[in-house]
């Protein structure tokens, strides 16, 4: 796939927009500042406001050409969110909140709500907020309470009033205009609301565990009355078909905060391996350091990332919803990322464990990827629910089919982790179809945990995939060359396969009283154990690889 063929920017705009960012950061937001500002959880208004004015112009990123923005496309938003959140995710929360804020506009707004909104973002660079979430409404947007009722003058509706209460907006405190979702006559439905409305006030930022450069507010609405051409799209009812339309790519952009952070962490952990000596020598040449702390979390989020660059370059082309597959690279790099964070702790011992060392922050930090904008536990339910119809849609065929095609990869290209990846697709296809036999997905905790074995045996085909490439994307991340993406591949192809396995028999054993007749040939045991053969060997090449990236010996 060409880049010619890709919505968005041109590589040399995207290379040029992440240098930029960079040296802001260098400029700007240097580790002392970033440490007393999380001491003193503040957010950096003006430093957020200044990346999205016309010193940085982040914004532009999210306004199309014709409403005087780059109409970046989701590739591009995702290079720069896990740029961004590798330099601290709370000013990157603050500064892409806007994007979700303004999302329901770009997807539902009229022509003309179109031209006045993100014409003045653009050129005025306003901060919007996602005024979605209630107290009694986090995922499930269907039992919102805010309402907003009409105001009626001689038979026709000429405006509303919006009462309700919000929670856990991003910018709630410091934006400049507001997408609330309210129910209305006709259904759930979005308005624009300004911040100084009258009846419209927020609350103090609340004291959070991380990302405390973010500002997050609970929002009020008394009575707040609006025009009718406050309502999105002019049409009650469109509420939430329009947040659908970006889940898969509002997720991509969540996915791509919890890659960069995790990545953040685990350079650190790296580089203090490197100059650390222990015993001897450096932590990084000594095994039980990097094969637990080091080595799976790169695999991990690098199949991470192969999902999440895959997913948004079918974006880019044209292909439409993805929600299941923005679903997928969610879960798989925000879990990746806290775990890659919670590890580098450990990599710093005591110093870890202190605030002086930024992993510590990045720990907390991270920790709301797997929170905000759907729960992992929503995305396994997401995940679950899609592909298992897909499963009974196909009789069964629909892994052993994706299976098959990557044993064509494999003897196209050995070495890159496809044949072991296509065993766990071909488990994972034996797997439902047992749970469909014994009925086991009317537990909600199977349901769940397919979820997850789903998350690893996909990433682990794209990863496989990206190994295999004759040529990256010109716009795609290029920290790791052909030879070592094999190694990463072969690394979290094992890891998938062993645990969806081993997942997979515990799931329909312990639904059982009495042992499950050929269970462990039907979930493929013997090969599964065979193919982690020559794991320790990739383990310690993976290493070496990720020591000397880092300038290590």
């Amino acid at each position: 796939m060409t880049d010619v063929e890709l919505a968005g920017l041109d590589a040399g705009t995207l290379t040029m927009i992440l240098e930029a960012i960079g040296e802001f950061a260098d400029r700007n937001l240097d580790t002392e500042l970033l440490l007393r500002l999380d001491h003193e959880d503040r957010c950096p208004e003006e430093l957020v406001r200044r990346m999205c004015g016309d010193e940085l112009g982040i914004h532009l990123l999210f306004v199309p050409e014709d409403y005087g923005g780059m109409g970046a496309g989701s590739l591009d938003v995702c290079r720069v969110c896990e740029r961004m959140a590798g330099l601290d995710l709370g000013v990157a929360t603050s500064v892409l909140a806007t994007a979700l804020g303004s999302d329901p506009i770009a997807v539902g707004a009229t022509p003309e709500q179109k031209k006045t909104w993100l014409s003045r973002m653009a050129g005025e660079g306003l901060l919007f907020a996602y005024g979605a979430t209630e107290p009694e409404a986090g995922s499930d947007l269907g039992a919102l309470k805010t309402v907003a009722v009409p105001v009626v003058e001689d038979g026709r509706t000429t405006g509303y009033r919006i009462t309700g209460r919000k929670q856990w907006i991003s910018n709630g405190g410091i934006a400049d205009a507001y997408c609330v979702l309210a129910n209305a006559p006709g259904g759930p439905s979005w308005f624009v609301v300004e911040r100084d409305a009258p009846g419209f006030t927020h609350a103090k930022p609340e004291d959070k565990h991380g990302i405390r450069l973010s500002n997050t507010a609970a929002l009020f609405l008394d009575d707040v009355t609006l025009g009718t051409d406050a309502l999105v799209g002019g049409v009650e009812g469109q509420g939430l078909w329009q947040a659908q339309q970006v889940f898969g790519y509002t997720r991509l952009m969540v996915a791509a905060f919890g890659l960069g952070a995790g990545w953040a962490a685990l350079d650190r952990a790296i580089a203090y391996a490197a100059d650390r000596i222990q015993a001897g020598g450096p932590l990084s040449r000594k095994q039980g350091y990097t094969h637990k702390l080091i080595v799976p979390h790169a695999a991990r989020l690098e199949a991470a990332r192969a999902y999440i660059e895959e997913t948004a370059t079918r974006l880019d082309t044209g292909e439409l919803g993805l929600n299941t597959e923005g679903a997928i690279a969610k879960y798989l790099a925000t879990e990746a990322g806290n775990l890659a964070a919670d590890a580098a702790i450990q990599a710093h011992g005591g110093y870890g464990y202190t605030r002086e060392y930024l992993v510590e922050k990045i720990k907390r930090d991270v920790r709301i990827t797997t929170i905000y904008e759907g729960t992992s536990e929503i995305m396994e339910m997401t995940i679950s629910r899609d592909r298992w119809q897909e499963h009974l849609k196909t009789r069964g065929r629909y892994y052993h089919d994706r299976a098959t095609e990557l044993e064509a990869l494999e003897a196209a290209h050995p070495g890159a982790g496809a044949a072991t990846a296509a065993l766990g697709l071909h488990v994972l296809a034996e797997l439902l179809e047992r749970c469909r036999v014994a009925r086991l997905t009317r537990h909600q905790h199977v349901l769940l945990r397919l979820g997850e074995l789903i998350a690893y045996a996909e990433c682990a085909a794209a990863l496989c995939r990206r190994a295999t490439l004759a040529e990256l994307s010109a716009k795609a991340d290029r920290r790791f060359d052909t030879a070592a993406l094999a190694v990463l591949a072969r690394v979290f192809a094992r890891e998938a396969v062993l645990r969806v396995t081993t997942v997979g028999l515990q799931l329909v054993q312990s639904s059982a009283d009495t042992a499950v007749a050929d269970l462990a040939a039907t979930l493929r045991l013997p090969e599964v154990m065979a193919s982690q053969a020559g794991g320790l060997a990739d383990a310690d090449a993976l290493a070496g690889i990720l020591n000397a990236r880092s300038g290590g010996q």
